[in-house]
């Protein structure tokens, strides 16, 4: 478990991994049920990314109730997007915050 300002650095960078050169096109693509592939895999592909997600917040908090926070928010945000419900732009937005919550959580328990 990561301390002080570098856990928020490392959530930060967790999500960056995660979001993009760690969410293949098959994952991009088939989590959205609006797409050919994603009307089929659609719910394991959003579940498998928001899970890689809730992992890393995990392994870096040390906390499975934030991994699995990170995991419910994420996938619900995913699938608002997809929807076209929410923009790319609120999209990352939320899932930051999120970030920055969990580093408060963690900040404010571990005093």
């Amino acid at each position: 478990m990561f301390a002080g300002s570098s856990l928020l650095f490392v959530l930060l960078a967790g999500h960056a991994l995660a979001d993009f050169p760690l969410q293949n096109t098959f994952l991009a693509e088939g989590k959205n049920r609006h797409t050919e592939i994603g009307r089929i895999w659609w719910p394991y592909a959003l579940t498998a990314h928001a899970l890689i997600h809730g992992g890393f917040v995990t392994v870096l908090t040390g906390s499975v109730v934030l991994g699995l926070a990170e995991m419910s928010i994420h996938w619900l945000t995913d699938w608002m997007k997809c929807d076209g419900r929410i923009s790319v732009h609120v999209d990352q937005a939320i899932h930051i915050a999120c970030k920055l919550l969990w580093f408060l959580l963690v900040a404010i328990v571990v005093r």
